[in-house]
């Protein structure tokens, strides 16, 4: 999994953001590595995030983002009865099956920004006290948004992850590339 992006390994705008995005996905992948259901599950600080619940968040945040971006409904769309749900797997949910579930959103979002004509193409944000009137944002500001949530978490999964076994993030890539 992508720890570090090189400033010179894609030749434009698209790919550069794209490698940032799935740097911080791997982040938050790499957060689960040789965890049970049961301790990613589990919440090992005041906070109420588990490692699972962060990453079944992120994939849904992200399909989200893309259908915005796409105009088209959000098949996993929230209500206000079904919120919590996005924070923690269901009885019938599990890690590997969120993981393959967020490989296809990520795989959905690259052919999504290489098939846009321009980073400069704009779509329309939703009505929200949070967003402007008639407010549209750019695919180049939707990678953008995509890295800062990513990041925003994959620091939440940091601390959950060394609260729960004491191991930190270079850790976890040191075991990853070690083939553990």
């Amino acid at each position: 999994m992508v720890t570090h992006v090189d400033w010179d390994a894609h030749d434009d705008e698209r790919g550069m953001l794209l490698a940032f995005v799935e740097a911080q996905r791997a982040a938050l992948r790499r957060s689960v590595a040789g965890l049970s259901e049961e301790r990613a599950a589990s919440r090992p600080s005041a906070s109420e995030l588990s490692l699972s619940g962060l990453l079944k968040h992120v994939a849904e945040v992200e399909l989200n983002w893309l259908r915005l971006a796409q105009q088209r409904p959000n098949e996993r769309a929230r209500t206000q009865e079904t919120w919590g749900d996005a924070f923690r797997l269901t009885e019938e949910e599990s890690v590997p099956g969120v993981l393959a579930f967020w490989d296809a959103v990520a795989k959905e979002t690259e052919e999504f920004v290489r098939a846009a004509p321009s980073m400069a193409d704009a779509f329309p944000l939703p009505k929200a006290p949070w967003f402007p009137e008639n407010g549209e944002v750019s695919v180049r500001w939707l990678l953008m948004h995509l890295i800062e949530e990513l990041a925003r978490h994959a620091g939440h999964a940091d601390i959950i992850r060394e609260s729960l076994d004491g191991r930190t993030a270079f850790e976890l890539i040191a075991l990853e590339q070690d083939g553990g």
